[in-house]
């Protein structure tokens, strides 16, 4: 097929992605009918805490192996340093947590101390195997690992929780999609360990630190509201919070696509002074994002009950105002995600520090102020300020090297074409109310109907952008 490799790329991304993030609604659908918000809560702390001591295990060098990796030079002796950097640091994860983790909420009553353990040296080895693919541009195979990854993950868990291992049937789950993208990343790995000197480590390190840094920030948007929630409310508040958190981020799921396939040609385009390239990618995807975004954020809105009590169960309705609060969170996720990679790409991870340590700061303050009072509609109101100040400021430090911009256009057209979407589906409702998952279903998916209808015969650069794709792939679907 005669497509670009950026658009090649995207698209193995996006459909790895479509099929893993899949794979994972309907497994969690499965676990919250089945399991309840209590243990899915307990579940999601788990998780929280892998994210928190695997960061501390990485210190920040997979970010910067990839970008001097995908730089082309010295390869095999960068990838050897942060061998050598990854091993020494998992342990010293593994020793902090172990002394810390009798102060860790739901972890030692729920008995997964040494899972943890196993599945943070499972994630070790699974992060060099595939900062080795990464590095060297094997985006493609990287998705289908992911995707191995989560079948495998999904099958166990619901083959353990079926038999009834609950809770710790899950985190084996975690564990062994783990070991199958570890043995897949190995098959295809090219570069090898070499002789490395002081310089590799120091070339490293220079980028590492605020690369470490950074991801720090960012996981305190991921992982700060669910640990405090766990400390002031209970594990069943932490469920009905992520689950409505997971349900929300099918909005900006696509733009970890972008994010995963731009970030290596970005730095290569920085390295190369092609600023005009990554000006036109950003563009592109930032509206690519928006395309599927803004849809779902309305229909989210208007569906928000009925989706949370046929899809997770009656247990879960009660988090309906926090999802609406989260799905503008998810567009919001958009920019920032997207700005701060470009920033990082071209080798200003010490700005992107600055703006997400920040954030960060004023994320964890909000968090302690507003869910004691508000719960779990607190804790969405301080993702969304917080993730929205982050986006604002990373633009602000952009746009002095990038003209990063969109189509204004364009985004009145989507914006027209989900209000067209948005009185169907009042009109559909009215006429056809919503009495079972099948009622659910079909209005999804004539809501989606109306909106793909709507804007491809309102937006000419979407449809013709869309036509080119697909007759190069010889679907000749658009006329």
């Amino acid at each position: 097929m005669n497509i670009n490799p950026v658009q090649r790329q995207s698209l193995l991304s996006f459909g790895s992605l479509l099929a893993v993030t899949g794979l994972g609604y309907i497994a969690t659908f499965y676990f919250a009918h089945y399991l309840g918000p209590a243990v899915l809560g307990a579940y999601f702390l788990f998780l929280a805490y892998y994210g928190i001591f695997d960061l501390i295990g990485d210190g920040g060098f997979g970010g910067a192996a990839v970008k001097r990796i995908s730089e082309g030079t010295d390869q095999n002796e960068y990838f050897t340093a942060f061998f050598i950097l990854r091993i020494l640091l998992l342990s010293l994860s593994v020793v902090i947590f172990i002394l810390i983790s009798p102060y860790l909420t739901g972890l030692q009553e729920n008995g997964l101390l040494y899972l943890l353990i196993i599945a943070l040296i499972a994630g070790t080895a699974a992060s060099i195997t595939g900062t080795n693919l990464y590095g060297t541009a094997q985006v493609g195979i990287m998705q289908v690992s992911n995707l191995m990854n989560t079948i495998v993950k999904n099958l166990v868990q619901i083959l353990a929780v079926f038999i009834g291992f609950s809770l710790g049937g899950m985190v084996a789950g975690f564990i062994a999609g783990t070991l199958i993208a570890i043995v897949i990343n190995l098959k295809f790995i090219r570069l090898s360990l070499s002789r490395c000197d002081r310089s590799h480590y120091t070339g490293l390190l220079s980028f590492s630190l605020w690369t470490f840094l950074s991801s720090g920030g960012a996981l305190v948007f991921t992982y700060a509201d669910t640990i405090i929630i766990g400390l002031f409310m209970t594990e069943a508040d932490v469920g009905i919070y992520r689950v409505a958190f997971q349900l929300t981020s099918v909005a900006s799921f696509i733009v970890l696509a972008f994010h995963t396939v731009l970030f290596p040609r970005i730095s290569k385009w920085h390295t190369e002074k092609n600023f005009s390239l990554i000006e036109y990618s950003m563009a592109k995807a930032v509206m690519y994002s928006l395309f599927i975004a803004i849809p779902i954020t309305a229909g989210g809105i208007i569906l928000a009950e009925k989706l949370l009590y046929y899809l997770y169960g009656a247990s879960f309705v009660s988090g309906a105002p926090v999802l609406v609060i989260l799905l503008f969170v998810q567009i919001a996720n958009i920019f920032m995600f997207l700005l701060t990679m470009c920033l990082n790409a071209m080798d200003m991870p010490k700005t992107s520090f600055y703006i997400t340590a920040g954030s960060a700061v004023v994320n964890i303050v909000l968090n302690i102020l507003l869910i004691p009072r508000y719960g779990i509609t607190g804790a969405a109101v301080a993702s969304l300020v917080t993730i929205s100040l982050n986006a604002t400021l990373a633009y602000a430090m952009l746009k002095s090297s990038l003209r990063v911009g969109i189509d204004k256009r364009v985004i009145l057209h989507l914006v027209l074409s989900v209000l067209i979407m948005s009185l169907a589906l009042f009109a559909y409702g009215y006429i056809f109310p919503i009495r079972d998952f099948a009622g659910l279903v079909l209005i999804l998916g004539f809501g989606a109907l109306v909106y793909f209808v709507s804007v491809l015969g309102i937006d000419r650069t979407i449809r013709d952008d869309l036509k080119e794709l697909l007759d190069t792939m010889h679907l000749p679907v658009i006329p």
